[in-house]
C-alpha cells in the first residue's frame, strides 16, 4: 500500500495516499474515546464530538456548519472506545478550506453554555432513541458484562446522569489530559504531492502546541462466562454470544478474522447463516463479529428471533462453535474460505473513506499500514492446526457469556 508520512514539530502525523481522483476523502483520528473518561463522565468523549461543530474563536456554529456544505462537501464525525474521528469528502480544490475549518473546530472551540445545553438535548434524545432499538442496547449491554468494572464496558454515548452533569469545566480538562498531539494522525486520500500536505499541514497545524500528557490505559480483566436474561417490551428475542478476544497486536488476530468471516461473517454462505437461516429458518439476522483494540478485542454472535425459536438457536450456535474446537478446517474448505474473505477486502478497498480512515487507526495503533499484499500474506499463512487452536481459546463454553433481551408483557 503507498502511502507517505510526514510528522510536525509536535508530533502530529500527515499521511498521503495518492489518488488521480478529482475527490478528496480525508479525516483526522486523535486517540481519546470512551475508555479515557474520568469515572461518573461517562459519553464526555462523546459529547466532545458533537460541540467541535459548534462555536469557535472565529466562527458561530452556522458559519462551521456551511463552510464545507454549501461547496458540496461532506462533513462528519464519530466517537470509538478508543479514538475520534472528524472526516469529510470534498472536491479537490477545496482542500484547504477543509484543513482551516479541521484546525479551528479541533483546537479553537469555545463550548458556549448555550450550545451545550442544546446539544445535550439531542444527546438526550439519541440515548432515548438507542434503547428503543434492542439489537443495538443489547450490544452495549452485552459490552458491560464483557468489561464489567471498566471503562471499556461503558456505554460510548454515556447515560442521561452524566450527560446532564457534564460542564465546561469536564470538557476542558479531559481536552487537556487526553488530546495529545503525538496520538494524533491527519490521513489524506487524493490528488496531492507531499510537498503541499505538508506546507498546509505546517501553516494549520505546526502552531499547535505539543502535548503529550502520559495515557494511562489499564488492560480489562477477563469475565467468566455467564448466562443473563432481561425481559423487555419487545416482539422478538435477541442473543448476544461472546467472549474477549484477541488484541490488534496479536499474532494470532488475523486467523480470528479468518474464523470469524467462515463463521457469521459477510454473505449469505457463512455457516452461521446456512445452519440457522437457510436450514432451520429460525432467525432472520444471524451474524458473528470480531473487533479488536489496543489490549483486547470482542467476538460475540447475535442473533434475532422468534421468542419460542430463541432456545433452539442458541443449541444450534453452540453446534457451530464446537465443530470448529473439535474439528479441523479441511483443505478445501480452508482455501475457500481464505479466497473469499481476500476477496471481500479487496473490495472494501474501493469504498475509499473507509480506506483512508482504516490506515489513520493503523498508523495511531501500530505507527504502520500493511499493502493488501502483506495482509494477505497473513491471512494466506494461517493453518488448520492455527484455526483449532483459536476456536477452543475463544470459543471455550467457560468463557463466552450470554445475554437475551426476552419479550415481556
Amino acid at each position: 500500500m503507498d502511502y507517505q508520512v510526514h510528522t510536525l514539530g509536535n508530533g502530529i502525523r500527515l499521511l498521503l495516499k495518492h489518488s488521480p481522483s478529482p475527490i478528496t476523502h480525508c479525516g483526522f483520528l486523535w486517540n481519546a474515546g470512551a475508555r479515557d473518561e474520568p469515572e461518573h463522565k461517562e459519553g464526555l468523549a462523546h459529547f466532545i464530538e458533537h460541540l467541535i461543530f459548534k462555536e469557535t474563536e472565529k466562527r458561530s456554529t452556522s458559519q462551521i456548519l456551511n463552510r464545507l456544505e454549501l461547496v458540496g462537501a461532506d462533513l462528519n464525525a464519530y466517537t470509538t472506545k478508543e479514538y475520534t474521528c472528524i472526516h469529510a469528502s470534498f472536491l479537490n480544490q477545496h482542500l484547504e478550506r477543509t484543513i482551516d475549518l479541521f484546525e479551528d473546530i479541533l483546537f479553537h472551540s469555545t463550548f458556549p453554555a448555550d450550545e451545550m445545553d442544546k446539544e445535550r438535548g439531542v444527546i438526550l434524545d439519541e440515548i432515548a432513541s438507542y434503547l428503543d432499538q434492542p439489537d443495538e442496547a443489547i450490544q452495549d449491554d452485552f459490552e458491560g458484562l464483557l468489561f464489567k468494572d471498566h471503562p471499556m464496558g461503558n456505554n460510548i454515548l454515556g447515560t442521561t446522569e452524566t450527560v446532564k452533569a457534564f460542564d465546561g469545566g469536564d470538557i476542558r480538562s479531559f481536552i487537556q489530559q487526553t488530546n495529545n498531539t503525538h496520538e494524533m494522525v491527519f490521513a489524506i486520500f487524493g490528488n496531492y504531492d507531499l510537498k503541499r500536505i505538508i506546507k498546509l499541514g505546517e501553516k494549520y497545524f505546526g502552531g499547535i502546541a505539543a502535548n503529550n500528557n502520559p495515557k494511562i490505559r489499564i488492560k480489562p480483566v477477563a469475565n467468566p462466562g455467564s448466562f443473563q436474561k432481561i425481559g423487555r417490551p419487545i416482539s422478538q428475542t435477541h442473543c448476544v454470544i461472546g467472549t474477549q478476544a484477541y488484541a490488534s497486536s496479536h499474532h494470532s488476530r488475523y486467523g480470528l478474522l479468518l474464523l470469524n468471516n467462515l463463521l457469521g461473517g459477510m454473505g449469505m454462505s457463512s455457516r452461521l447463516n446456512m445452519e440457522l437461516r437457510e436450514k432451520h429458518g429460525i432467525a432472520y439476522t444471524i451474524e458473528s463479529n470480531y473487533t479488536s483494540f489496543t489490549d483486547t478485542g470482542i467476538f460475540s454472535v447475535y442473533f434475532g428471533t422468534d421468542d419460542e425459536k430463541a432456545e433452539k438457536a442458541i443449541r444450534l450456535v453452540h453446534k457451530e462453535l464446537k465443530k470448529l474446537r473439535d474439528n479441523p478446517i479441511g483443505t478445501l474448505q480452508l482455501h475457500q474460505a481464505k479466497q473469499k474473505f481476500i476477496g471481500q477486502i479487496a473490495l472494501a478497498e474501493e469504498n475509499r473513506m473507509s480506506l483512508i480512515l482504516s490506515m489513520a487507526k493503523s498508523m495511531l495503533d501500530h505507527n504502520r499500514v500493511d499493502s493488501l499484499e502483506q495482509v494477505f500474506e497473513k491471512i494466506n499463512a494461517v493453518t488448520a492446526e492455527e484455526l483449532l487452536h483459536i476456536s477452543n481459546e475463544i470459543f471455550d463454553t467457560d468463557k463466552l457469556i450470554t445475554l437475551l433481551f426476552e419479550p415481556v408483557e
